[in-house]
């Protein structure tokens, strides 16, 4: 796999460069954008070709509605570099945009999601009509590099092809993440435990110590005989073989949600009936300080709560934790959306929390299996 400054950049000066770009941005009721943490990672590849005098047409999806259109990410851009959005992908108006741009233009397609049927089954014919926009293409999206789409995988065959600089520097600290230094610590969370059965494997494995938080932790609490109340728990239950792990970390006390909306924090053999467990509570921070604050490598991906109800106390004082570890050299990587957006909710220094990845599922997915779909295509 090589990356698009591993060449010459006289390589792509007036060239049609097809960026599959990873600008599924966070939107709120109004449609309008409410994270930019993507787009600011997306602009070191923009810029270099820019600068390289490419004529750049980026391919990107939004959402899950394959109605949306790409018009609030053109509006998110737009502060940082002239875009010109066409709403459209494969017609008249997408090829004569295309046509009359110059060296440096910088022009954004349609949603590529609104021909989802197609793009979600590699197809071919449609990898064929991308093509048919470009000469070179670059994959900069390594949050969908884990899905083997058209716009990912079938595309890449079919044209000279090159990684973008995310995705080069998510590899990279990716990579690290897979053989980690001594003493190291990976923090997990999530809603599924069947979804998070094989990295939890894979770091019990790697890492001196893994703590569990989530929904995750209430599936652990539950094999283990605690009440769980109300709160949210997997139909798949964790084997034997982890729960008995001595360096699995779980909850050693919880915070509960009550019937009449009352929040306190228990033991989880104290938590009642009618109580939600929405967070870790402070003796279970204390226990993942002991081993962050000596960590040499630390991964995490999962807010410790239910961050989007407003339980981001936790989460933030791990952040906190970690941030100082980061501080004193320690390496850490961190991913997941949610993860990222409850850091920045919680106001958290994001610039000194270390490597911020923009994959979640491709995190995961990387981590268990040491590449995905989208970079074997590179190769």
């Amino acid at each position: 796999m090589k990356c698009i400054d591993e060449v010459p950049a006289s390589e792509f000066a007036g060239k049609r460069v097809l960026l599959r770009a990873g600008l599924d941005l966070s939107l709120d009721s109004q449609g309008r954008v409410t994270d930019l943490f993507r787009v600011k990672r997306a602009l070191p590849t923009l810029e270099y070709l820019r600068n390289a005098g490419a004529r750049t047409i980026i391919l990107s999806h939004i959402g899950r509605d394959t109605t949306q259109t790409n018009a609030p990410v053109a509006a998110a851009l737009a502060p940082f570099m002239k875009v010109v959005y066409v709403p459209d992908l494969l017609s008249h108006a997408a090829h004569a945009a295309v046509e009359a741009m110059q060296p440096g233009d910088i022009v954004l397609l349609e949603n590529i999601r609104q021909h989802y049927d197609l793009e979600k089954e590699n197809d071919e014919g449609f990898a064929k009509e991308l093509a048919s926009l470009g000469e070179v293409y670059v994959n900069d999206s390594f949050s969908s590099s884990h899905r083997a789409h058209a716009s990912m995988v079938a595309l890449a065959k079919l044209l000279p092809h090159y990684a973008g600089i995310l995705v080069r520097d998510e590899v990279k600290e990716l990579t690290r993440a897979l053989t980690p230094p001594e003493p190291s610590f990976a923090l997990v969370g999530g809603a599924k435990f069947e979804t998070k059965d094989p990295i939890i494997r894979v770091l019990l494995d790697k890492y001196d110590h893994v703590g569990v938080v989530g929904a995750l932790a209430n599936d652990i609490l539950k094999a283990k005989g605690s009440p769980v109340g109300h709160s949210l728990v997997s139909e798949h239950a964790p084997g034997a073989d982890v729960l008995m792990r001595p360096t699995l970390l779980s909850s050693v006390d919880v915070t509960v949600e009550r019937i009449d909306g009352q929040v306190r924090v228990v033991e989880p053999y104290d938590v009642s009936p009618n109580d939600k467990i929405v967070d870790i509570g402070p003796d279970t921070v204390a226990q993942f300080a002991e081993h962050i604050r000596t960590a040499q490598f630390i991964l995490w991906n999962g807010p410790t709560g239910l961050y989007e109800a407003g339980f981001l106390t936790f989460t933030h004082q791990i952040g906190q934790l970690i941030q100082r570890r980061a501080e004193a050299g320690a390496s850490v990587v961190i991913g997941g959306g949610d993860t990222i957006a409850a850091l920045e909710q919680s106001h958290s220094a994001m610039d000194k929390l270390g490597f911020l990845s923009t994959g979640g599922g491709a995190m995961l997915e990387f981590l268990v299996q040491g590449t995905l779909p989208a970079l074997e295509a590179l190769k």
